[in-house]
């Protein structure tokens, strides 16, 4: 796909087109019936021809509200984020309202596997709804004190380990017997004695896996902080 002469691809920055009067397809309609195909088949069987008979309508008036299916994917990824407010514990200390935030965001993905795969297109997540999380996760970051490279580095820290959690869990699919033939080659190899001994491909705590992990991050987040900024409610 050729690249706009503006240079301008999201959805989130060009101008919405307007004519007099409400056409009788609504953005809205378009969303959260993309937002429906994608739960049931998997954003690799959205099209526009399909989208467009799920929605009776031929596809040619779609591009009234969007120009691709990149538009509708952006579109449908910030309608899952407006499901539930990014809210925060009342009251709870800056690590408290991180892994508040942070569970609700991974909650969000695993109930529509499909989105967690979307950063892979290299577009920007700039829909207002999710940057409302960004927002609440920036800022409970610069109340607890960090600043300047330091909060964009622990910004993308935890961004990336929600993200990789729910990509992984959603993506992978592997049966029992896989599990068993593939744990007995390990053994027997004699290569990865650490993988054998650990049981790798058993490993799917996915939750526990996730909060272990965030409670790492977070450590390791607050070590960088003075001790008076670094504990406590903030």
């Amino acid at each position: 796909m050729s690249e706009p002469k503006d240079g301008v691809r999201s959805v989130w920055l060009r101008p919405r087109r307007t004519r007099k009067g409400e056409p009788p397809l609504t953005l809205a309609r378009i969303v959260e019936a993309a937002v429906a195909l994608l739960d049931e088949e998997g954003i690799d069987r959205l099209t526009m021809r399909r989208l467009a008979e799920r929605l009776a309508v031929v596809a040619p008036s779609l591009y009234w509200h969007v120009d691709t299916k990149d538009d509708v994917i952006d579109l449908a990824v910030d309608a899952i984020f407006g499901e539930v407010p990014p809210g925060t514990a009342p009251g709870g200390g800056w690590r408290e309202d991180v892994a508040s935030v942070l569970a609700a965001w991974r909650a969000a993905l695993l109930r529509h596997p499909w989105a967690a795969a979307v950063p892979a297109r290299q577009r920007p997540t700039i829909g207002p709804n999710f940057l409302a999380w960004m927002e609440i996760l920036q800022s409970t970051l610069a109340r607890a004190g960090f600043s300047g490279k330091g909060l964009a580095a622990a910004t993308w820290a935890l961004y990336n380990h929600v993200m990789g959690s729910a990509s992984t869990e959603a993506a992978l699919r592997i049966t029992d017997a896989e599990r068993d033939l593939g744990q007995r080659q390990l053994r027997a190899d004699g290569r990865y004695p650490t993988l054998a001994a650990n049981g790798y491909l058993y490993d799917d705590d996915w939750d526990g896996s996730f909060s272990t992990g965030l409670d790492y991050l977070l450590d390791g987040l607050q070590a960088q902080l003075p001790p008076s900024q670094g504990s406590g409610p903030r």
